[in-house]
C-alpha cells in the first residue's frame, strides 16, 4: 500500500510585534506569556476544571513588563490512599485491574485522555495536570497488604493505563520499582505500558519475572519525528530511546510489544507502519493501536495546541476526528464501539491489521501465568507445605 509522505513537523512561528506587516492581534501578550511560562510543557493554558465555580482567564494587565514569567516547576503532593488496586469495569479496555502510582503526568502529552481526572482534584486539566502531581509513596506497602488478603485471587494487573508509572518523577520516588519488587516477591503477574526508557532501570526485576512468564511490556511510540515528539510529548523519552528500550527489554527476555497510539488522522498516522517495522527490528513481538480520543477538557487543549503548532492542518485534522465521532469531538459509542463504521477509522484499522500480519505481530502469545502466585512466608508467617 502506498503511503503519503510524512510532513516534517515544525512549530508555527507567531509573528512578533516587530515583524513587518505583523498583525498585533495575532499574538496577544497573554498568549505569549503563557507559552513562555509553559516552555517545555504540553498544554498552552491552564483553564479551570469543570467542577470549579470560578473560571480563571489570563489577560494582559497593560504593564508591558520585559521580564518573562518564571518557568513552571513540578510540584509534588503526597497522597495516602486507603487501597491501591483499582478494579476496572469498562467495555472499552482489555484489563480488569490496574494501579496508578501517580496522579497527573509530567510527560505532558497534549492528547492525554487522563487530563480530565485532575478536575476531580480541583485543578486544571491543562498545565496543572503536568506540573502539580500527586505521588503515592505508600503504594508498595498497600499492595503487599492487599495481595496478602486471604480472599485475594490473582488477576493480571496493568500499569500505565492512566498515567505513566515511569514519568520523570519516578527517578526520585521509585514507587514503581517498589511495586515491581512486591509483584516479584508474590509471583504476581503484571503488564506495563510506558513512553519512558526508564523502564530499563528495572530489568533486574523484570528479567527474572519474564523467565516465570509473569510480565509483558509495551512501549508507546507515536512518531519518529523528533520535533513533533518534543512538542506533543515534551517530557517523554525521545523516540530513538523508546526503540532502544524495546531492544533492551527483549534482550533481557521480556516479551515486548509496540503501542502505536494515539494515531492522529492527518498528523502522524502516515508513520504507523514505519514505527511498527522499526519496533519489529528491535525485537517487538506484538502490537496494539489506538486512535485519538478527546474527552471533556482534552478537546479544547488539543485544539489550542494544534492551532499553535500546525495551524494549516488543524481544520482538516479536526474534521477527520469529528467524522470518526459522529460529528462530535468525542463520542465513545462511535469511536470506541466494537464495530468501526467510519471510512478513515476503518482504513487505519485495516492498515494496522495488514502490518501486524506482515510483521508477525498477530501470533498468539502464551497467557501470563497466574498459577505461581504465593504469599511469601515472611508475610504470611506460614511455611509452604509443598515447597
Amino acid at each position: 500500500m502506498a503511503r503519503a509522505a510524512h510532513l516534517s513537523f515544525h512549530p508555527h512561528r507567531r509573528p512578533s510585534l516587530g515583524d513587518e506587516g505583523a498583525d498585533a492581534s495575532a499574538a496577544p501578550e497573554s498568549s505569549a506569556r503563557v507559552t513562555a511560562r509553559g516552555k517545555g510543557r504540553g498544554a498552552r493554558s491552564n483553564a479551570s476544571g469543570r467542577y470549579e465555580k470560578e473560571q480563571r482567564e489570563e489577560l494582559d494587565d497593560g504593564w508591558d513588563l520585559d521580564e518573562d514569567l518564571p518557568p513552571l516547576r513540578t510540584e509534588i503532593t503526597y497522597e495516602n490512599p486507603r487501597t491501591i488496586i483499582n478494579f476496572v469495569n469498562s467495555p472499552y479496555v482489555g484489563f480488569e485491574r490496574s494501579i496508578n502510582p501517580y496522579r497527573g503526568c509530567e510527560h505532558g502529552c497534549i492528547y492525554c485522555f487522563a487530563r480530565p481526572t485532575h478536575a476531580y482534584m480541583g485543578l486544571s486539566p491543562g498545565l496543572d495536570f503536568e506540573t502539580r502531581l500527586f505521588a503515592k509513596p505508600s503504594a508498595p506497602k498497600l499492595l503487599e497488604k492487599e495481595l496478602s488478603n486471604k480472599n485475594y485471587r490473582p488477576k493480571v494487573i496493568a500499569m500505565g493505563t492512566n498515567t505513566d508509572p515511569y514519568q520523570p518523577v519516578e527517578r526520585r520516588f521509585q514507587i514503581m520499582r517498589g511495586i515491581l519488587t512486591v509483584f516479584s516477591r508474590f509471583n504476581h503477574p503484571v503488564t506495563i505500558l510506558t513512553k519512558s526508557q526508564l523502564i530499563t532501570r528495572d530489568l533486574d526485576i523484570l528479567g527474572p519475572m519474564a523467565e516465570k512468564n509473569l510480565t509483558r511490556a509495551m512501549i508507546s511510540i507515536t512518531t519518529q519525528d523528533k520535533a513533533l515528539a518534543r512538542s506533543m510529548e515534551p517530557r517523554a523519552s525521545a523516540p530513538k530511546w523508546r526503540f532502544e528500550a524495546i531492544r533492551k527489554l527483549v534482550d533481557a527476555g521480556v516479551a515486548t510489544g509496540i503501542m502505536t497510539g494515539p494515531m492522529i488522522p492527518g498528523l502522524n498516522d502516515d508513520e504507523m507502519e514505519s514505527i511498527m517495522e522499526k519496533a519489529a527490528e528491535m525485537g517487538a513481538s506484538f502490537s496494539a493501536m489506538t486512535i485519538l480520543r478527546l474527552p471533556l477538557e482534552v478537546s479544547p487543549l488539543f485544539q489550542e495546541w494544534l492551532e499553535t503548532y500546525a495551524p494549516n492542518r488543524a481544520k482538516r485534522i479536526m474534521g477527520h476526528i469529528r467524522n470518526m465521532n459522529g460529528g462530535k469531538d468525542y463520542d465513545p459509542n462511535w469511536s470506541r464501539g466494537r464495530e468501526i463504521t467510519t471510512p478513515y477509522a476503518r482504513l487505519i484499522t485495516q492498515r494496522n491489521r495488514a502490518a501486524r500480519v506482515r510483521l508477525g505481530f498477530d501470533r498468539e502469545n502464551a497467557p501470563i501465568d497466574l498459577s505461581r502466585f504465593r504469599v511469601p512466608v515472611e508475610v504470611s508467617g506460614q511455611m509452604d507445605l509443598f515447597g
